[in-house]
């Protein structure tokens, strides 16, 4: 025993036995050897996405897990995931690239249009205000008619 600290039995890296005492909607609580309890992070109860852990554990089920963590309060993080054998990921081999690389689709579209004659900045923002002024005339037209806005005076 070290000065001022406790040392567990319970290392991390150890794979133990426990059984599940509690479960809620962030884990599991399990009861290991020697009478500690340690949590089973909804994260590390399975491989895949778990959104309730009462899909894959119960209260009183018997579970082999890897402790993660001890931290100086005596919390114990434990994983089953952690046990599950990942399945081998094929080594995908490094091909070179038959060409080279590609500018972005928006860059070919602008090369390509300032060869074929496309109108210039001035030209589309002359159509911008044109057409905007339009726009707002027409509006103008419609909102003035319901206000009883120009012409439409009785009397």
């Amino acid at each position: 025993m070290l000065k001022g600290r406790v040392v567990l039995a319970i290392e991390v890296g150890s794979v133990v036995e426990g059984v599940v005492t509690g479960i809620t909607n962030f884990g599991a609580f399990v009861e290991l050897p020697e009478g500690k309890t340690g949590l089973i992070h909804i994260s590390e109860v399975a491989d895949v996405y778990v959104n309730d852990v009462h899909d894959f554990l119960k209260e009183r089920d018997s579970v082999k897990v890897k402790v993660l963590t001890v931290d100086d309060r005596g919390k114990i993080g434990l994983s089953i995931k952690a046990l599950q054998d990942k399945p081998a990921v094929p080594a995908q081999p490094v091909a070179a690239p038959a060409r080279p690389p590609r500018a972005p689709r928006d860059m070919r579209r602008t090369a390509a249009s300032r060869q074929m004659g496309s109108p210039s900045f001035e030209d589309k923002l002359s159509r911008f205000l044109k057409d905007s002024d339009e726009r707002l005339t027409d509006l103008r037209r419609k909102t003035d008619s319901k206000r009883g806005g120009r012409g439409s005076r009785r009397g």
